[in-house]
C-alpha cells in the first residue's frame, strides 16, 4: 500500500510542477504586461523616468545561467551512477543558487544607492517596477535554492542513481525554469526601460 501511494505522488510531481511552472509564467507576464502599459501610459504624458539596469544583475545572469550547467551535470552524472560527483555538482549548484540571490540585493542597492526608491515621495513608477519585478523573481529563486539544498541532502543520502533520478529531474527542471524566467527578465527591463 505504502509504495503504490509514494509512486502515485511521484507520477503526479512533475504534471504538477508544470503546472506551477506555468501559474509563475503567468504571473510573470502579467507583471511585465503591467509594466508595459504604465510605461507606455507615461512616456506618453513625458513622465516615465529611465531606471538604469543595475550591473549585479548581469553578474546574477552569469550565476543562474552556471546553476543550470551544474544541475544539469548532476542529473548526468546521476544517471551514469557517478554520486560522488552528483553531490559535488548538487552543492556547487546550491553555492551558486545563493550567489545568484546575493547578486540580487546588491543590484536592489546599487537601484537604491542612485536614488530609485520603491516607494515615497522619491519613488519613480520605474523604480517601483523594477523593485517589484527583481523581487518577485527573488523570492521565487530563494524557493528554487531551498529546493537545491533538499535536493543535495538527499543526494547525500543515496537518492539518486541511473534508476531513481525523479527528484533530481524535477530539480533541474525548475531551476531551469528559473533560469529561463530571469534571462527574460533582465532581457525585458534592459530593452524596455
Amino acid at each position: 500500500m505504502e509504495q503504490s501511494v509514494s509512486s502515485s505522488v511521484a507520477k503526479a510531481a512533475k504534471p504538477l510542477l508544470w503546472i506551477g511552472m506555468v501559474s509563475m509564467a503567468m504571473a510573470f507576464a502579467g507583471l511585465t504586461s503591467g509594466y508595459v502599459v504604465a510605461r507606455s501610459a507615461l512616456v506618453a504624458k513625458g513622465q516615465w523616468v529611465e531606471v538604469p539596469l543595475p550591473r549585479a544583475f548581469w553578474a546574477s545572469t552569469a550565476f543562474v545561467l552556471l546553476g543550470s550547467f551544474l544541475v544539469h551535470r548532476a542529473l548526468r552524472a546521476a544517471q551514469e551512477d557517478r554520486v560522488k560527483q552528483v553531490n559535488a555538482l548538487l552543492l556547487a549548484a546550491v553555492g551558486v543558487g545563493f550567489l545568484f540571490l546575493v547578486s540580487q540585493v546588491v543590484g536592489g542597492r546599487e537601484v537604491l544607492a542612485q536614488g530609485y526608491y520603491f516607494t515615497g515621495a522619491k519613488s519613480t513608477q520605474a523604480g517601483s517596477w523594477l523593485y517589484v519585478i527583481a523581487w518577485f523573481h527573488w523570492m521565487h529563486a530563494l524557493a528554487g535554492v531551498f529546493v537545491l539544498a533538499y535536493t543535495w541532502r538527499q543526494s547525500l543520502r543515496g537518492a539518486y542513481s541511473s534508476s531513481r533520478f525523479g527528484g533530481l529531474e524535477r530539480t533541474a527542471l525548475f531551476w531551469h525554469f528559473l533560469d529561463g524566467l530571469w534571462i527574460y527578465l533582465v532581457l525585458f527591463l534592459a530593452f524596455l526601460r
